[in-house]
């Protein structure tokens, strides 16, 4: 039970800020940077994929050793790392392969996913501790 707890708990923090981000602070920074590569519509089927997927990431590689520590600091600490990884993953592979890929939005995309996980880490595992008494 604590891992569904800790799933949808990290899914809902990661959803809200993400959206947040994406529709309302970063989109025009995104269109500026991408132009003609962005996609009219958000292709939402897509987009909820990457988060279910991803959440089970935060969850196993985050949330899941800081329930084991009792320690906040180890989901920050995890998910940050994490999120990093997974972030530059795709940004640096698109730098290298993509002509022209924008560097100035990978930098700014890295950053973001690191502190979105972190912070999702966070919130997923004091939710998840509160919500089970755990």
């Amino acid at each position: 039970m604590t891992w569904i707890v800790a799933y949808i708990a990290t899914a809902l923090v990661f959803f809200a800020i993400d959206i947040v981000w994406l529709a309302v602070v970063a989109r025009s920074f995104y269109f500026s940077q991408l132009g003609d590569l962005m996609a009219d519509q958000v292709r939402w089927g897509v987009a909820f994929g990457f988060y279910a997927v991803y959440v089970v990431g935060i969850v196993i590689f985050a949330i899941r050793p800081a329930l084991a520590s009792g320690d906040w600091r180890t989901a920050l600490m995890f998910g940050a790392l994490f999120g990093f990884f997974c972030y530059a993953t795709y940004d640096l592979t698109n730098i290298a392969t993509i002509r022209d890929w924008p560097v100035r939005m990978s930098i700014v995309d890295m950053i973001w996913g690191t502190a979105l996980t972190g912070t999702s880490a966070t919130l997923g595992y004091l939710l998840t501790r509160w919500w089970t008494g755990s």
